[in-house]
């Protein structure tokens, strides 16, 4: 999970009311159940200590949302203001609204959207419409590739003039396909796209996916349904772009463990080690800026762990009396999670979303929380690899 979008939470001062609210509401009442779920949230925000204004922000942002097919939404808001709405991928459990010095933004590992970006091209053998989806899942226009448009056709004729003229529009088609290709692979790279899609004429699809680069072939999902034509979009190709951002997140979160698993091993000659857990080697980390992936296993003990933290994300600490680390004369009590995510989000480090407990490594990462690390930890501290 890319945590950039977390980043208008990350400097201003707290405390901060954090609401989640279920917004999955289609019925005729619908507008009227929202108000009463912002009332809701308003109230409880208010009995933990939460000032009027902020109280009321909260209740605003939530009342005003529009039906947009998400289950579920966050609000995160300080000082009387909405600072950040974010979508939720699945409907978050009662219990979650805080009134705490930071965002309470843990629990976004496990109703976050976990899918990846995604690029869907629609191509045909005259050019493609791209497509990106992003963490809200809505499709959004990310341009369009115009190949040549002649010759296109081919005839049935057997005369040397006509097979000729078939040579030339087979060589329109790989034109334009290789133009696609290198359309697909800059547009990937700029808007971060994870997963891409092909959709469309059979024979054009594959000589598309020939010709992309090898690093992005392996991300790459042909769909036999759906196609660039007007009227020719498919709820069979919308399930295989699901599948395939599922698949591909899973494969992520598969890897990042069995590397976490293979680094928390010491190096037999060194005592090196490219992996922490625990809260306190992974405050040591976070605040040293040395956290590359943080990886959350909801449920685990560690999340709600006691850390205290000052204004900054990298001022964190166990022990309150650890002042040195802290800068601050004042600090404050929050969750291991929150302040450990504040801190990845500040540092571009991303979390990794881990299955719940269960399966052959139910107790990796220790109490939930693990980091692969930017360089290897040695006892003791830290030291740069190489």
């Amino acid at each position: 999970m890319d945590l950039a979008f977390l980043d208008p939470l990350l400097h201003r001062p707290g405390p901060w009311a954090s609401a989640y609210a279920d917004t999955a509401h289609d019925t005729e009442d619908a507008a009227r159940q929202q108000e009463l779920i912002a009332r809701d949230a308003r109230d409880r925000l208010a009995a933990q200590g939460a000032d009027p204004a902020t109280c009321e922000a909260v209740r605003e942002s939530l009342a005003a949302l529009e039906p947009s097919g998400a289950p579920g939404h966050a609000v995160f808001a300080t000082g009387g203001e909405a600072v950040l709405q974010v979508p939720l991928a699945a409907a978050p459990p009662p219990g979650l609204d805080t009134w705490a010095p930071l965002p309470h933004v843990g629990p976004l590992a496990a109703l976050a959207s976990q899918r990846p970006p995604c690029l869907v091209a629609y191509v045909d053998r005259q050019g493609a419409d791209l497509e990106l989806r992003g963490r809200s899942g809505r499709p959004g226009h990310a341009g369009q590739v115009t190949g040549q448009t002649w010759p296109l056709h081919r005839t049935a004729s057997a005369d040397w003039s006509e097979r000729h003229f078939q040579l030339a529009v087979e060589n329109t088609w790989e034109e334009n396909a290789t133009r696609i290709a290198e359309t697909l692979a800059e547009e990937a790279a700029r808007a971060g796209a994870e997963v891409l899609v092909l959709a469309g004429d059979p024979r054009e699809r594959r000589a598309v996916f020939d010709r992309l680069p090898p690093e992005l072939q392996q991300v790459t999902v042909e769909s036999r349904h759906g196609g660039r034509a007007a009227g020719a979009r498919s709820p069979r190709l919308e399930e295989d772009i699901e599948a395939a951002r599922a698949a591909h997140a899973r494969r992520k979160a598969d890897e990042a463990l069995d590397r976490f698993l293979a680094a928390r091993v010491p190096d037999s000659a060194e005592g090196l080690t490219e992996a922490a857990e625990g809260v306190p080697a992974l405050v040591d980390a976070a605040r040293e800026h040395r956290i590359a992936a943080l990886l959350v296993r909801p449920g685990g003990g560690d999340l709600r762990h006691d850390v205290w933290v000052g204004p900054e994300p990298d001022q964190l600490a166990v022990r309150r009396s650890e002042s040195q680390y802290l800068g601050e004369p004042r600090p404050a009590r929050a969750r291991a999670d929150d302040a450990l995510i504040r801190s990845a989000a500040a540092t571009g480090a991303e979390v990794i979303p881990l299955p719940p407990a269960g399966g052959s490594h139910a107790g990796a990462p220790a109490g939930g929380l693990g980091a692969l690390l930017r360089w290897p930890q040695v006892s003791g501290g830290y030291r740069a690899a190489g």
